[in-house]
């Protein structure tokens, strides 16, 4: 009897007297190089906000979940594929704010990427889809200068927040450098994330006690051959203290 009348229920329910409302994703992907933090961005290609600065993102397509639609679009909008690198992705937040998209109403899911690189370049970046540009900016340069479609600003500030956070208390830094890292790649990324410039002994006296001395060491341009370290233990005890607001470099 409860069967037929779950049954009959969806068959008389009509969506269509509800506001409809479309799903999106965007995504901010962080990287750093030359101890500057980095983001992937795009020039929208279409309407709204053609030619403005954007992050790459796009509809979720009936037959795929939230997740998967970021990795398709950042793929299509920029040639990035994250499965190619060492990458953690997790999910940042939803924006539901009615004004948020010109168009109609539109929900979106945020998400967070970590890029590691080798603290030197970039993965190259090719537009597509509507995008007619795909670029790596640095994102304290962004969040200073340039304007973003949409509430775009609201979302790399958040992510950046977010980072800048995590960091403090736990090894999520090392996300953004190979598997096997010497301490200044580490330092680099703290450096880039805060935008500062941090004492490179206090630094190793905080990080040593989380992290496992591989035995190994490194050649470095200039210097003596820098010792490689794994991570040991995912949380800082201690936390390393943010320098305050203003202390840049």
């Amino acid at each position: 009897m409860m069967a037929t009348e779950e049954q009959q229920f969806l068959e008389d329910y009509e969506p269509k007297e509800y506001p409809s409302v479309a799903l999106t994703v965007d995504l901010v992907v962080f990287a750093v190089t030359d101890s500057v933090l980095h983001a992937v961005f795009i020039r929208r290609g279409g309407r709204p906000f053609r030619g403005a600065l954007a992050l790459p993102g796009g509809f979720v397509k009936p037959d795929e979940d939230a997740l998967h639609a970021a990795w398709r679009e950042l793929e299509e909008e920029t040639g990035l594929d994250l499965g190619r690198h060492r990458a953690h992705v997790e999910q940042l937040a939803t924006y539901s704010s009615p004004e948020r998209d010109p168009r109609m109403r539109v929900v979106s899911v945020a998400h967070l990427a970590l890029l590691a690189t080798d603290s030197r370049t970039l993965p190259g970046l090719s537009p597509g889809s509507d995008a007619s540009a795909a670029h790596w900016k640095p994102v304290h340069e962004v969040l200073a200068d340039e304007e973003l479609a949409f509430d775009h600003r609201d979302i790399l500030t958040e992510a950046l927040e977010r980072l800048a956070g995590k960091i403090e208390y736990t090894l999520t830094a090392a996300r953004l450098v190979p598997e096997e890292f010497a301490l200044y790649q580490l330092r680099h990324v703290y450096d880039a994330v805060w935008n500062s410039r941090l004492d490179a002994g206090n630094f190793t006296r905080k990080m040593t006690g989380a992290l496992t001395d591989t035995g190994r060491k490194v050649a470095r341009s200039k210097g003596a051959p820098a010792t490689v370290f794994t991570v040991k233990d995912e949380y800082l005890s201690p936390p390393l203290v943010r320098p305050a607001a203003g202390a840049h470099r």
